[in-house]
């Protein structure tokens, strides 16, 4: 049976060789050698090093006392990690019913989100919808907007999700949110498919929903709805007149023609899906939308997936939960309960939850508080600085590029038209039948926020060509690992995505000075050798960063720091204005007013 020193520092022994990771207690280390702790501090006083037996010592000094106790030190043999199989994603809706009984499952209506060009008529194709369909109700009775909305079409209901675009769409989907089962593409007949429309289709294509056209303004002079077809193929939607798959309805939205061909359409299409749910359990769904409003607090607008929610349910959403004070409908009308793809607003949150955010209703308050303290600690767990990256050109091979049919996908925004066409021509020229290139999105201007949310759904690089970050893009890539390159020359780019799909793309790291101290004093040490008595004029020093030491602004020696103390005591760190001595590995021959640069290598791409 291992010891507790060895569970606890995961270190082995063969011989007299010992495996020791970069620090260890004096305890922990004396049961590894089989020695007592008294003999091992011995040694280390021998050493110049005053240790009690609870104190952590770093690999080199242990690696001075095993060679004197006659041990081999060396540092613990870690394998690579396996690269996780990539996992089937399923839809949170199937995922919320994979364990009901089927004995128990009912049709429940579709949910919509209506997608497009800001001028293609969008908002005039739900108003037109609305003002004609609205559940039991007419278009004037509607007095609150709560992000989503039911239509009765004959005895069936479907709801539309009244997002403020395709980038709110894709937020949700990644966060691992999926509330729509169609989602309609408004085209206008007269103007064509434009960037927004392609970047639309992307976001519905990485969000794996399916995609029905509402080809728009038919009734223009203008209109050519067969040059709105063939560009509709050139972005792979070909529509069932063309022999494709893609249902493409003619509409007029301010004539009012073709809106119910449409909604019949939706309802075959969404039907072929047999969409189910439980009604009869407590109720679980999606956050649509949170706001704060002065006079009612903070709202939330929920749809509920499965089950039947309730005035007076506890419900949980993230890390808060609250009993429901009350329910509005999209008419603004108090209601009891909610059924199934219902939109329903609540009041009795305390904070305002963020959109895609899971939903579910508990049996009762200590349940869920439970449930919030759990998550609350998990949460604390997942904030240590562990870097997430997506994937990165670099790794781009060796995670996906072993065996098989891979793509590296590549969202480009350049600086003007004209850079455009020979970037993407060329890129599309890499490759070969099993690693190849796809260009999710390409167009001019500066990397958004919505670039980085579809890069985030769909596992895609960013690469931008003489164009600039937005600040929200740059932190929303910080803080979910978005690989995002910038270019300022077309073969370097080009030459580049071409190691990457070889497997020859080596990161590029730039020195970071991290701080610098002034050496007031040398000392030395027995079996340690000279030690620099130093002050931190800038910055900070940290244990086994690299180091230069510079005298008369000429750099003498480059290499680790092996040792950092404060007094007698091994140190992590030393800030400005404090005293510490430090070891350079390789170098004895300090002088005052020797200055010890220290360093870091830094990713810059």
């Amino acid at each position: 049976m291992a010891t507790s020193a060895q569970q606890k520092t995961e270190v082995t022994t063969n011989g007299k060789i010992i495996e020791v990771p970069p620090a260890i207690s004096v305890r922990e280390l004396a049961e590894l050698m089989s020695v007592s702790p008294i003999d091992l501090i011995k040694e280390l006083m021998n050493n110049g090093i005053m240790a009690n037996i609870n104190q952590q010592i770093d690999f080199d000094t242990v690696a001075i006392i095993g060679e004197e106790m006659g041990y081999e030190v060396i540092p613990p043999q870690i394998a690579e990690p396996e690269l996780p199989a990539k996992e089937e994603i399923i839809p949170l809706q199937k995922r919320l019913i994979a364990n009901e009984d089927p004995a128990n499952l009912t049709p429940r209506p579709p949910v919509v989100t209506v997608l497009g060009h800001v001028d293609h008529g969008k908002t005039s194709l739900l108003d037109a919808i609305r003002k004609t369909r609205v559940v039991k109700g007419e278009f004037g009775g509607i007095t609150q907007h709560i992000g989503a909305y039911q239509v009765q079409v004959g005895d069936k209901v479907i709801t539309f999700l009244d997002t403020p675009g395709h980038a709110a769409f894709t937020a949700m989907r990644a966060r691992g949110a999926q509330a729509t089962d169609l989602a309609v593409l408004v085209v206008a007949a007269d103007d064509g498919v434009m960037p927004q429309t392609r970047e639309a289709v992307e976001h519905a294509r990485a969000a794996g929903v399916p995609i029905m056209v509402a080809l728009n303004k038919i009734d223009k002079d203008n209109a050519n709805p067969e040059k709105v077809k063939q560009e509709l193929a050139n972005i792979d939607l070909v529509v069932e007149d063309w022999g494709g798959e893609t249902i493409c309805v003619p509409i007029s939205a301010t004539e009012n023609i073709g809106i119910d061909e449409l909604l019949e359409n939706i309802l075959l299409v969404t039907d072929v899906a047999n969409l189910q749910a439980n009604p009869n359990r407590l109720a679980q769904g999606l956050v649509i939308e949170g706001k704060l409003d002065k006079k009612r607090g903070v709202s939330a607008t929920l749809l509920v997936q499965n089950g039947t929610l309730k005035e007076g349910d506890v419900v949980v959403i993230g890390t808060q939960h609250a009993r429901i004070r009350a329910m509005f409908n999209d008419r603004g009308k108090s209601i009891k309960k909610a059924g199934l793809s219902m939109p329903v607003s609540i009041l009795g949150l305390a904070d305002v939850p963020d959109a895609g955010e899971f939903f579910e209703v508990v049996p009762n308050e200590r349940t869920a508080r439970a449930m919030v303290e759990a998550r609350t600690a998990t949460a604390r767990r997942a904030q240590a600085p562990t870097a997430r990256r997506v994937i990165s050109l670099e790794d781009f091979f060796k995670q996906r590029g072993e065996g098989g049919d891979q793509t590296l996908r590549i969202i480009l925004k350049v600086d003007v038209q004209g850079s455009l066409e020979p970037i993407v021509n060329s890129l599309k020229d890499l490759g070969d039948e099993h690693l190849k290139v796809k260009i999710l999105l390409e167009g001019t201007g500066n990397i958004s926020e919505s670039d980085v949310n579809l890069a985030v759904a769909s596992g895609a690089i960013i690469i931008g060509f003489n164009v600039e970050v937005d600040p929200a893009a740059h932190r929303v890539a910080d803080a979910e690992g978005v690989d995002v390159r910038q270019y300022a020359i077309i073969y370097k780019l080009i030459d580049d995505v071409d190691k990457a799909l070889k497997g020859l793309l080596e990161p590029e790291y730039a020195d970071k000075t991290i701080g610098r101290a002034e050496v007031r004093a040398v000392f030395k040490i027995t079996r340690r050798g000279q030690v620099a008595g130093s002050y931190v004029i800038d910055g900070h020093i940290t244990r086994n960063a690299m180091a230069r030491v510079i005298r008369n602004n000429e750099v003498l020696h480059q290499s680790k720091i092996s040792s950092l103390k404060r007094f007698t005591e091994d140190a992590r760190e030393v800030n400005t204005g404090f005293e510490c001595g430090i070891g350079v590995d390789g170098f004895e021959n300090f002088q005052p007013g020797d200055i010890i640069e220290a360093y870091v290598k830094e990713r810059v791409n």
